[in-house]
């Protein structure tokens, strides 16, 4: 339900960014220059515009969980801070002139250091700030502190080990003292969390006034994050992973922790309790599509649903969302050109892979390749659409059978060869915009040799059904982006209670539950043992490990969130290593067209996992030690 405000769109927060970068870059001992800083409320407020504006380019395509990751792929170069990103998919990182560098700054990378500078400027001289009473005062610091637990978790999870950068230096410490060391990652965490603790108690439970407060951090969403960081840590990338036993400083203290402990996982489940309780407190609910004015069935909303969990702009589920990016750039990236005029609008580039549509569930509820009423081995025969079908797939249209018998979510999060697309001036169910993939087609198949999807299929969970187009104007319904929201704090809850116990529970089901519901599917419990070859999978904490993983892969598909994941599952070796794959867009019949094609990225090895530090900044200090393999 808040957004986060970035520098150009500070003016939503005070109303007078265009005057607040000349703090960008406030030297600490500088106290002209910080008397004047922080001389009235109104100066100081444009200091914590500041501490809000290094936010990372989270909800776009310049962030690495977007396009480095298995759900998207490009087949064209961007020239522009997206193209870091597929770069980095494509190619692989590096060491001298890493990509998307949030230690240093550069190659699309926010400069997270000079963030936390900030952060501690800010609290250290908030006391002197004049014109803010008691309870103004110490609700913008906790807001900061939240961000600098934030700008910590964020390097946190590309570097692991980090700097725990709790005051400012002065200009007159020795050299040496500057030379600081990278700690161990339980102790980042641990000052993560004291942070956030420090933060909750002076923080509103919600935003109340959206137009002067968006964006501004809650007391929710500092609940949230700290369930995010503790499910982090409690993850194998950082709990017991043998695969840095080595990985030590100069010092020679281990900077990961090799030996297991499960009590991080008891930890976090009750900090995702917590938060829980703490929404629930603050008004946020499981987001329902029913917009009374439209005309449609039961099956049309549940499809419409996905997207709109996204692109309401005021629903209740939001925690935590960004109104600073450019909303219609996801959607013209991802969506496809529903008619001959549309080419000049849409870019049709940002597309799903196949194993994304593979993802998803079957009507029953269980995946695919489990479920005992479905031809998983012949999931790519082709099959004529029934009339059943009608509001999601067209009928008589030659398709896979992959496409057929599949959960609301798929139809809802993906454009698919043969489907349909609501909205974008067709609001009536029976008449909605219809797709078809093949070579030449004037309804997003490929027609020259750029704005089209490689994989041939499109995303339609990030596209607002209200937006509209032509030949030559997109006018966009702006959303904001989540960057957490309730569904994902319930899925984080489920997982880390079932890694606390020995086996999984009711509640562990319940909550679970509540998002299958939400999706139009039945309980798990109803759906196992009815459908799939694993009847009692369900029953095991391992089967509802792998449950719990299908779910937030399905759930949160397309949000940036998968590429976290798989890497603090430590699975990314897996799952990065497989092919990305698409239908054969020189297909001009469904014969041609339902041919998987392979895509070729560059092998993905352990070193890849930690991002690496620029080899400049460990000449600079030598105290600092490199991620392995680097």
């Amino acid at each position: 339900m808040q957004k986060i405000i970035y520098p150009a769109l500070l003016m939503l927060f005070t109303g007078l960014f265009a005057s607040c970068k000349k703090y960008m870059d406030v030297i600490p001992d500088n106290i002209a220059t910080l008397d004047y800083a922080f001389k009235d409320r109104t100066s100081t407020e444009k200091y914590l515009a500041t501490c809000y504006s290094r936010l990372p380019r989270l909800g776009t395509l310049a962030e690495p969980g977007f396009i480095a990751g298995d759900d998207y792929w490009f087949h064209v170069d961007l020239n522009n801070r997206a193209q870091y990103a597929f770069d980095l998919a494509r190619y692989g990182n590096n060491k001298t002139s890493p990509y998307f560098d949030y230690w240093a700054g550069s190659k699309g990378g926010t400069p997270l250091w000079q963030a936390i500078r900030d952060c501690n400027t800010f609290i250290e001289n908030a006391s002197r700030a004049g014109g803010l009473d008691d309870f103004e005062r110490a609700r913008w610091v906790a807001e900061v502190k939240a961000l600098k637990a934030w700008y910590h978790f964020y390097l946190l999870r590309l570097y692991g080990p980090i700097p725990i950068i709790k005051d400012n230096m002065s200009i007159e410490v020795p050299s040496k003292e500057t030379f600081i060391y990278r700690e161990p990652v339980d102790k980042v965490v641990d000052y993560i969390v004291q942070l956030l603790d420090e933060a909750m108690p002076d923080l509103p439970y919600k935003i109340e006034n959206e137009v002067s407060e968006a964006g501004r951090i809650t007391k929710a969403a500092a609940a949230t994050i700290k369930a995010d960081v503790l499910v982090t840590a409690a993850s194998p990338l950082f709990n017991g992973n043998q695969d840095y036993a080595g990985f030590k400083d100069n010092r020679g203290i281990l900077l990961v922790n090799n030996v297991y402990d499960p009590k991080k996982w008891e930890r976090a489940a009750v900090a995702c309790k917590n938060a829980i309780d703490t929404c629930m407190e603050a008004g946020v609910a499981l987001y329902r599509f029913n917009n009374p004015a439209l005309n449609i069935s039961d099956s049309t909303k549940l499809v419409i649903q996905p997207g709109q969990i996204i692109a309401d702009k005021y629903n209740v589920e939001r925690i935590w969302s960004l109104s600073s990016f450019i909303s219609s750039d996801l959607e013209i990236y991802t969506m496809p050109r529903l008619a001959t005029d549309h080419e000049r609008v849409v870019y049709q580039m940002l597309v799903p892979t196949l194993k994304m549509a593979e993802m998803f569930y079957t009507r029953n509820g269980v995946p695919m390749e489990e479920d005992k009423t479905y031809d998983y081995t012949g999931r790519y025969e082709l099959q004529t659409v029934p009339a059943n079908h009608k509001f999601f797939m067209q009928t008589g249209y030659t398709t896979a059978k992959m496409h057929l018998d599949r959960e609301y979510r798929f139809y809802g999060s993906l454009g698919v060869d043969g489907g349909w697309w609501y909205g974008l001036g067709r609001f009536n169910d029976q008449q909605q915009w219809p797709l078809n993939f093949m070579l030449g087609s004037v309804t997003g198949g490929r027609v020259g040799t750029e704005r089209y999807s490689v994989t041939t299929y499109y995303v339609k969970k990030l596209s607002n059904y209200q937006s509209t187009y032509s030949a030559q104007t997109f006018v966009p319904k702006r959303f904001d982006f989540p960057i957490y929201r309730l569904a994902n704090l319930y899925l984080l809850y489920a997982e880390a209670l079932n890694e606390s116990l020995p086996a999984p529970t009711a509640e562990v089901l319940q909550y679970l539950n509540y998002v299958r519901n939400r999706a139009g599917l039945k309980n798990v419990e109803s759906s196992w043992p009815a459908f799939s070859i694993y009847p009692d999978k369900y029953t095991t904490k391992a089967g509802m490990r792998e449950i719990i993983h299908r779910e937030r892969s399905i759930e949160l598909a397309f949000e940036a969130q998968r590429f976290w994941d798989l890497r603090r599952w430590k699975v990314a070796l897996e799952y990065f290593n497989q092919p990305i794959q698409g239908w054969n867009t020189e297909g001009t019949k469904a014969q041609e067209f339902y041919q998987p094609l392979t895509y070729i990225r560059k092998q993905y090895t352990l070193k890849e996992v930690l991002w690496p530090i620029m080899q400049d900044e460990l000449l600079k200090n030598g105290n600092l030690v490199q991620n392995p393999g680097w």
